[in-house]
């Protein structure tokens, strides 16, 4: 395949003579947006309105619910591309073990999701990670909402620590076009467009694209990454819209579990060390999605809006990688491997069709929405693997040989999942008074599962259901401060099924069923400049999946029940004029509260869970100065448990705390082009973000440096 990147040592000239030649040549045409979407409210780094909380932009200081939105103007200081970067400028978001880097992963408020996926999240209101998506891009997005707190109660299964939605680039009936392009350390190169503006007076486009590739930090490691994400906007008449999206990704990088920490102890190997084999290739992910949404209004309160969203996505590769448990033979220098060739595919379809109102009774106001939804999931997996009892397969742990050979390989798994679920659901939002506000949504979920085990040919089904409450209240006794008090329940059905029994049949799992309890202070000073949110929060859950300690590797088991609760601030705006501020701190005490001792052979009630810190934050502050802007971020993570299923003594360590420092600076060389410097990890300290054993620790990158510019025309 030929490369589409254009190296940046040459685009500088390229945008040079755009400058001059195309600007001139472009005429910008102000067509009115106003018919085909609401604005929201936005100042720098702070946003006024919210969609994903309540399905409708709605005034985030009168929902009884802790929101921060990462608006465009922050994400482009802070200098990310990925959502994972992204998420780091919150408090209570934890990075978790991301399947050898293959996908995003993350915990809030302690809690992250379906081991079998990547963590949850939304695009426009639809599920995008059921499937293989990748790690997420930022070149079509807009802004990213953080809805914390369960969301069942609108959108049915999920986690209760809270959402993610993402919101994608619009397309503008105002011309615009931009091209950005970077180049950093470890050769690392990155491209990509915005481009959008009428077709016809009804009828606008709007193209995002992205290429990336690179070598790492990490021995032998290279990646290549693709984005290209068309929309169209259609104005039917001008009570109705109908847009129309596309995303398609595609991902190619080895599988990489990260570093060892040998009987526990960080820092035996160096960071870069790599212990795979790099001729076993990249392990590529595709996804296609698409989704169209439709908008009418029919009174002057009312409206209904559709859609549908439908995705296919797929992981396929080979690699080696070192054993979760007790991989170090006894020789003390020898790590035993297996090698494992994965051939997943998937296709999610969902769909939505909801009407919205608003009633008056006297004095009080009912915002409504009713709704209904559903989905249908098919997930294909087949893997080979060599038998465990066979040869060693190993690598030295201080001086990394690769080209040993590899073992033969046999079919140990191949599934294929249904899933199928509808609801329907209600909420009021309800304006009692000038100063009191009140949100009630309850949503009643029906689910199939299906898990045909292909080996044997025996099938696992279960049927569920749900409902899910929310009540929350707020007061505002001035204008800038509001109070507030909500609960909620939340569930989420488990996918795959458990290891087979003595008659070789295997189960389904339990849904894990949550309840969340939340208070909080929104706060708007300086002249409403800055916001600030204070949350208290308390959640349990049950049937949480966990490794199975016969079978760790293969299989899971609902092991127990769990407990997080902590307190959360954020803080965004302008301090003054020209200065602004994002800052976040939580605390999070995540434990186990019930266990499968019996099973396991050790009690992890009161542990710690993995990866979730007790005290996290983040501070970014930038200074503008005329054309310039100057500033730095430094991000904090405490010490956190090392080990996602520990079965041994051995196997439970601890993952250091760490501050990682960055320094963000631009430059407006012209009222067109754009340039800026960015540097991670400014003091090059030694770092570790994430882990699953000792054996797969993930470090932090070492300093490097992004140079970019970008053309506005």
């Amino acid at each position: 395949m030929s490369r589409l990147l254009v190296r940046p040592c040459c685009l500088l000239p390229l945008l040079s003579l755009l400058a001059c030649g195309i600007s001139s040549a472009l005429a910008q045409q102000a067509t009115d947006l106003d018919a085909v979407e609401v604005k929201r409210q936005q100042q720098p780094y702070r946003d006024l309105t919210a969609t994903g909380a309540t399905k409708s932009p709605a005034m985030i200081k009168d929902l009884p619910q802790s929101i921060s939105i990462l608006g465009k103007d922050l994400l482009e200081d802070a200098g990310v591309t990925t959502l994972a970067e992204a998420l780091d400028l919150n408090g209570g978001i934890s990075r978790q073990s991301n399947l050898g880097g293959l996908w995003d992963s993350y915990a809030m408020r302690g809690f992250t999701g379906d081991p079998n996926f990547g963590s949850d999240y939304m695009v426009n209101g639809f599920n995008a990670s059921r499937g293989y998506s990748g790690v997420r891009d930022g070149a079509n997005v807009e802004n990213i909402e953080i809805l914390k707190g369960p969301s069942s109660a609108l959108y049915g299964r999920g986690e209760p620590g809270g959402a993610v939605n993402i919101a994608t680039k619009k397309p503008l009936f105002k011309p615009a076009y931009s091209i950005e392009a970077s180049a950093g350390s470890w050769d690392a190169y990155r491209t990509s467009l915005d481009l959008t503006g009428p077709l016809s007076e009804t009828v606008a486009y709007r193209l995002n694209a992205a290429y990336q590739d690179g070598h790492s930090f990490r021995d032998t490691v290279e990646y290549e990454r693709y984005l290209a994400s068309p929309s169209f906007i259609w104005m039917i008449s001008p009570d109705t819209t109908l847009s129309y999206e596309v995303e398609a990704v595609k991902q190619r990088i080895p599988f990489d579990r990260g570093v060892v920490a040998v009987d526990g102890r960080l820092g035996a190997v160096p960071i870069s060390a790599f212990y795979g084999e790099p001729n076993d290739g990249n392990h590529l992910t595709k996804s296609t999605g698409h989704q169209i949404f439709l908008q009418h209004y029919f009174q002057n309160t009312w409206s209904f809006q559709t859609g549908l969203s439908y995705r296919e996505s797929s992981l396929a590769g080979t690699a080696s990688e070192v054993r979760p448990y007790g991989a170090l033979i006894n020789d003390g220098q020898t790590l035993r491997r297996r090698i494992r060739t994965r051939d997943n595919r998937a296709i999610d379809t969902s769909g939505r069709f909801e009407v919205l109102g608003s009633v008056s009774t006297g004095a009080i106001t009912h915002n409504l929405l009713f709704g209904v939804d559903g989905y249908r999931f098919t997930d294909r997996r087949e893997q080979l693997s060599a038998d465990p009892s066979g040869a060693v397969y190993g690598i030295d742990l201080l001086d990394p040989v690769y080209g040993a050979a590899k073992p033969s390989l046999a079919l140990t798994t191949s599934t294929r999942e249904k899933q199928s679920a509808w609801a329907y659901y209600a909420q009021d939002q309800i304006e009692l008074s000038e100063r009191w506000k009140a949100l009630l949504g309850v949503r009643r979920d029906s689910y199939d599962q299906d898990v045909y085990n292909l080996r044997n040919g025996s099938t696992t089904s279960q049927s569920l259901s749900a409902t899910s409450p929310r009540v929350g209240v707020v007061f505002q006794p001035i204008p800038e401060l509001s109070l507030y008090a909500t609960a909620a329940r939340s569930f989420r059905p488990n996918s795959g099924i458990s290891r087979p029994d003595e008659n070789d049949v295997s189960h389904a799992f339990d849904a894990e069923k949550g309840k969340s309890y939340e208070i909080g202070a929104k706060l708007d000073s300086l002249g409403g400049r800055l916001s600030s949110t204070l949350a208290l929060f308390k959640i349990e859950k049950n049937n949480v999946l966990t490794p199975d300690p016969v079978d760790p590797n293969n299989y899971n088991m609902a092991a127990g029940e769990v407990e997080s609760k902590g307190v959360e601030l954020d803080v965004q705006g302008e301090i003054v004029p020209t200065l602004r501020l994002a800052a976040s701190y939580a605390y999070t005490d995540a434990t186990v509260t019930k266990d499968n001792a019996e099973a396991t052979g050790m009690s992890l009630v009161g542990r710690q869970l993995a990866n979730v810190p007790k005290h996290s934050g983040s501070v970014l502050l930038i200074k503008q100065l005329g054309d310039y802007s100057l500033g730095g971020g430094v991000q904090y993570v405490g010490d956190r448990e090392g080990s996602v299923a520990p079965y041994g003594e051995v196997d439970l360590f601890e993952l250091p705390s760490f501050l990682s420092w960055k320094l963000v600076t631009s430059w407006k060389a012209t009222p067109q082009l754009k340039l800026s410097l960015n540097v991670e990890n400014l003091f090059d300290k030694e770092y570790y973000v994430s882990s699953y054993s000792q054996y797969w620790v993930y470090p932090g990158t070492e300093r490097s440096f992004t140079v970019s510019a970008r053309y506005d025309f």
